[in-house]
C-alpha cells in the first residue's frame, strides 16, 4: 500500500500507487506544488490489496515486502508517471495468542521531491477472531504512513477495523480511518481526511488452497481513497505474491497495477 498528499493536480502527477502518491507523500510551498500533485506513498502494515487488514504478524516473524506500483495509462500531457517502489519490513512483537502487535517501516521511492524523506513507519495492535468470546470478530487499531517530515510526509493515518469470517462465504472487514488534514485533501484541495474501509477476502479452496482473492475499498477522494481488486498465490509456506489493480476515487489519479512479493522468515 502507499502514501498520498494534497493535490493541486494540474502541475505534476507524481504517481506512486497513489496514496497521494498512494500512501507515499507530500510537502511545503514549492514542494507542495510538486508533491501536491500526487504522490503515491504507502507505508504498509499487513494489508489486503490496498488498505490495512486485521491480520497481524506472529511473534518474532519478520515479514519482508516489495511493492511495485505501475501506472496503467498516460497523463494528459502524454507522459507516464514514475514507477513507485516500496520495500518494507514488519515484525510481530508480542508473544500472546489473544493479544498481538506488529511494528514496521517502509522505504518508498519514485515520488520526486518526497524521496528526500523516504522512510515511513507503521504499527498495529489487536485481537484475532474468537479470542474475546465465541464468534467475536477480529479487532485492530493502528497507524500507517507515519512520515518523518512535518506536513510533507506525515500522513499519520489512524484506523480501527473489525473482521469476521462467515462460514465458507469468506471474510468481511469494516473500519474507519482518520489522517493529517493538511495532506489528505481532495482534487480541489479541500480537507478530506477521514472515511471508512471495507474489504472482502476468501481462499479459493475449490481451486487451490494457495489461491486468495480480495475486493478492497477505502472511501473519500484523497490520495488513499480507492477501489482495489486482485489475487494472491502462495508459492510456499513463507512466500507469496499479490497481483492487483487499483482505481482511485480522485479522478486526477491514474489507475495502477500492483505487484507485491511477500516473504516471511
Amino acid at each position: 500500500m502507499l502514501i498520498k498528499q494534497k493535490c493541486d493536480i494540474k502541475e505534476v502527477d507524481v504517481n506512486i500507487f497513489c496514496w497521494e502518491g498512494v500512501m507515499k507523500k507530500s510537502l511545503i510551498i514549492t514542494s507542495l506544488l510538486v508533491a501536491s500533485t500526487f504522490q503515491y506513498i504507502y507505508s504498509t502494515p499487513s494489508t489486503h490489496i490496498w488498505s490495512p487488514s486485521t491480520d497481524i504478524q506472529p511473534y518474532k516473524v519478520l515479514h519482508l515486502t516489495a511493492d511495485f506500483y505501475v501506472p496503467v495509462s498516460k497523463n494528459d500531457d502524454g507522459s507516464f508517471t514514475s514507477l513507485v517502489t516500496n520495500f518494507g519490513l514488519t515484525v510481530g512483537i508480542l508473544p500472546f495468542e489473544k493479544f498481538q502487535a506488529e511494528v514496521g517501516f517502509d522505504h518508498i521511492a519514485g515520488l520526486g521531491p518526497l524521496d528526500e524523506y523516504p522512510f515511513y513507519f507503521n504499527y498495529k495492535i489487536g485481537t484475532p477472531e474468537n479470542s474475546l468470546f465465541s464468534f467475536a470478530p477480529a479487532v485492530v487499531f493502528g497507524q500507517y504512513a507515519i512520515g518523518t517530515k512535518k506536513d510533507l510526509t506525515d500522513y499519520n493515518i489512524s484506523y480501527l477495523k473489525l473482521a469476521k469470517t462467515v462460514y465458507s462465504v469468506g471474510k468481511f472487514s469494516l473500519g474507519y480511518y482518520l489522517g493529517n488534514e493538511k495532506l489528505l485533501v481532495d482534487e480541489n484541495g479541500n480537507v478530506d481526511n477521514k472515511g471508512f474501509l471495507v474489504a472482502y477476502e476468501r481462499v479459493m479452496s475449490e481451486i487451490s488452497d494457495k489461491l486468495w482473492v480480495c475486493l478492497d475499498y477505502q472511501s473519500e477522494r484523497n490520495s488513499y481513497g480507492s477501489f482495489s481488486f486482485g489475487f494472491s498465490w502462495m508459492f510456499s509456506e513463507k512466500t507469496s505474491m499479490i497481483f492487483g489493480y487499483t482505481i482511485y476515487n480522485n479522478p486526477n489519479i491514474k489507475p495502477t497495477y500492483t505487484v507485491q512479493a511477500d516473504i516471511n522468515f
